[in-house]
């Protein structure tokens, strides 16, 4: 076994396996199938599924039978395949350069480039960030918890007794996560709820996804980003809605829930935008002091080391030298102007390529500290998974498009337009690279934290998993816009790909440089946005908690099937708290329901693998269907729901109120570590 330990590089040590040639050989298969299976996913159904943790259990599984396997090489292997699920998101952008007719085909050299560039700078971003984000805040990482708490039950971390009931409590929870997804996949059991009905003098829609995921999220996220979603949420369907559905609901009569939903997607998305918008700029306003003095850290540092050598700072503080990290960004803006020249010969942006390039330039290093800011804070407080990235999308396009009107005006001819919606889709494609990675290296970077890993090797290691990544996914949207096509698109067939967030964005560049954007919608979001971040602050203030401006964004911006179990689960998270402070041994009751939170997450995300395999084999969207239409599928499935999620937290509740025996490591590790 090889490990890899350059005296050269911070950090090195070598009595402890962590970025090992075995590791990052694993890390690569893992990512090169996930890569693929959520980019064929996420535009043929719309889905997608968590990689962190399933790439976890896979490496544990693995370096199991290898010796002097560790916590730290697992994490490594999760850290390179994470990037997985976070490259995928460029597929809400790419697929835009089809849609306007400014590509025919993914050309493999120029894709690969923009994700490779836009990824690097998302890791080298967020390096000082740990420092503000991770180690200085109590943002709570739910899923870098998750991941964590997965790890080091695998590991056997903590004392016999305790291991052995949380990992049987991460296992139970796994299963019945696992199994109910699987159920709702052969259409007996719901994969979601929904209604919609009249609501004053519009119309609005309640509506759920049975994900017990999402419950096992909300317990790790906590109450006060419960409360802040739910704010959300109740302004976006029971105010938003029935508003701007009022006028045309006599001449929609005949698709009442097409209607709505389309509102949502047209109108209230964009309100939801201005609101994340407004608070993502309190949001990096707030966290600016703390940003800076991670960079302040992180110079002394690399000053310390340069003077004391690396066993002057600890493991777990030897990031990227600074140096190196401030380098690679100024050198990517090289790479960047090239891929940029690309389009100057077009018109208009032939009349003045240096001004456009350089401003574009300017731009993406300027957007991309801040989005990397934003993104990594979103990360904190709801998981990556459930960070409105493409709400970043719509910022980044709104201000690129911005920049390119103010310099070309608007109204131009069409192949004029043309040329600038793909000049600021191409830019935005780079800015997004950087919002997916650093939303999901600052994750992590948690888990490194709580396992005791080196954060310049999971630094590394990302760079690694954003280079095997990236030569995945032009060649699947190739072959799918090939086999498939993209609604709207010049050619595209009955069977094209809807890639909604692709549409969404390109729409938007449409209408910044087409001059037809309906700027009240994300004038409004942005009130509700002040409004929010004023609640905030006299909260805070007053002592009596807080309301997270970005999550009740959030709230507004994302469909209520994927935000209602949140607060849900925050909510029982809150009360079996406040049992477990009345246990025994308070800490590991608490701990217990982390971990039943955590399996929660674990079970729907395995299930996700095994899912994408079997779409991709059966090329069918419904593979595991045995009904079209269960007339009991919504009841039976609700009650199934509930009654699992109950038993399942019975479960924990009960093993927790059993103090453990005696075993001295148990009671000190209960005792000495923070898992929330």
């Amino acid at each position: 076994m090889a490990t890899m330990t350059d005296s050269s590089l911070p950090g090195s040590r070598g009595d402890v396996a962590e970025l090992t040639i075995r590791g990052i050989i694993l890390g690569a298969v893992i990512t090169v199938l996930f890569t693929a299976a959520n980019v064929y996913l996420g535009l043929k159904i719309g889905l997608t599924f968590a990689t962190s943790i399933p790439a976890a259990v896979i490496s544990m599984a693995v370096l199991k039978g290898f010796k002097g396997a560790t916590i730290q090489e697992n994490n490594i292997v999760q850290t390179i395949a994470s990037s997985a699920g976070t490259l995928s998101a460029i597929i809400f952008v790419l697929p835009g350069l089809i849609m306007v007719g400014w590509w025919t085909g993914f050309p493999f050299w120029l894709s690969t480039a923009v994700i490779v560039v836009g990824g690097i700078l998302g890791v080298m971003y967020s390096v000082p960030l740990r420092r503000a984000l991770v180690t200085g805040s109590d943002l709570p990482y739910p899923e870098g918890v998750a991941a964590a708490e997965v790890l080091k039950v695998g590991a056997g971390v903590g004392g016999e007794e305790e291991n052995k009931r949380g990992l049987t409590m991460i296992i139970w929870s796994s299963l019945v996560s696992a199994a109910y997804a699987a159920l709702a996949q052969t259409k007996l059991l719901a994969a979601d709820a929904a209604a919609t009905f009249r609501f004053g003098s519009g119309a609005t829609t309640a509506s759920t996804s049975l994900s017990m995921a999402l419950i096992g999220v909300g317990h790790l996220v906590g109450i006060a980003v419960g409360i802040a979603m739910f704010v959300g949420l109740l302004i976006s369907w029971t105010i938003l809605v029935p508003m701007l559905t009022a006028a045309g609901l006599a001449t929609h009569a005949a698709d009442v829930p097409g209607f709505v939903n389309s509102v949502f997607r047209e109108k209230v998305r964009f309100i939801g935008a201005g609101t994340i918008g407004i608070a993502a700029i309190w949001t990096l306003l707030r966290i600016i002091g703390p940003i800076v003095g991670g960079i302040r850290s992180a110079m002394a540092a690399n000053r310390s080391r340069r003077d004391g050598g690396n066993a002057s700072l600890d493991l777990t503080e030897r990031d990227l030298p600074i140096s190196i990290v401030f380098g690679t960004i100024l050198a990517s803006m090289i790479p960047i102007g090239l891929l940029l020249a690309a389009f100057a010969p077009s018109n208009p942006i032939a009349a003045s390529p240096g001004a456009t390039i350089s401003l574009s330039i300017l731009y993406i290093l300027v957007a991309g500290i801040v989005i990397a800011a934003v993104c990594g804070y979103m990360a904190g407080l709801i998981g990556a998974s459930n960070s409105p990235i493409s709400g970043v999308g719509i910022l980044a396009v709104l201000g690129i498009s911005l920049i390119l009107a103010a310099l070309f005006g608007r109204n131009l001819a069409p192949d004029a337009t043309k040329s600038l919606v793909a000049f600021a889709l191409f830019v935005t494609a780079i800015v997004f690279g950087v919002a997916t990675i650093s939303n999901d290296n600052l994750q992590d970077l948690k888990t490194g934290q709580l396992v005791g890993a080196t954060p310049w090797r999971q630094q590394v290691a990302l760079v690694l998993g954003v280079l095997f990544g990236a030569v995945v996914i032009p060649p699947i949207l190739s072959l799918l816009n090939s086999t498939f096509g993209f609604q709207g698109a010049p050619g595209a067939g009955p069977n094209a790909l809807a890639a909604p967030q692709a549409a969404l964005i390109s729409a938007i560049a449409q209408g910044v440089l087409g001059g037809n954007l309906d700027w009240n919608l994300i004038g409004l979001g942005a009130a509700i946005g002040a409004v929010a971040v004023v609640a905030d602050e006299l909260l805070r203030r007053s002592g009596k908690g807080s309301l997270p401006p970005l999550a009740l964004g959030m709230g507004i911006y994302l469909p209520m099937a994927l935000t209602l179990l949140i607060p849900v689960g925050a909510a029982i998270g809150w009360f079996y708290d406040r049992w477990a402070r009345t246990a025994s041994n308070p800490a590991f009751a608490e701990r217990l329901g982390v971990l039943m939170a955590t399996g929660l997450i674990v079970g729907e995300s395995l299930f996700g693998v095994l899912f994408a395999g079997i779409v991709g084999a059966t090329n069918s969207d419904s593979p595991l269907a045995v009904v079209k239409e269960f007339p009991l599928a919504v009841p039976l499935g609700s009650l199934a729901f509930v009654a699992a999620i109950a038993w399942l937290y019975l479960k924990s509740r009960n093993e927790g109120a059993v103090a453990l025996a005696d075993d001295p490591a148990a009671a000190s590790s209960v005792g000495e570590t923070d898992y929330r």
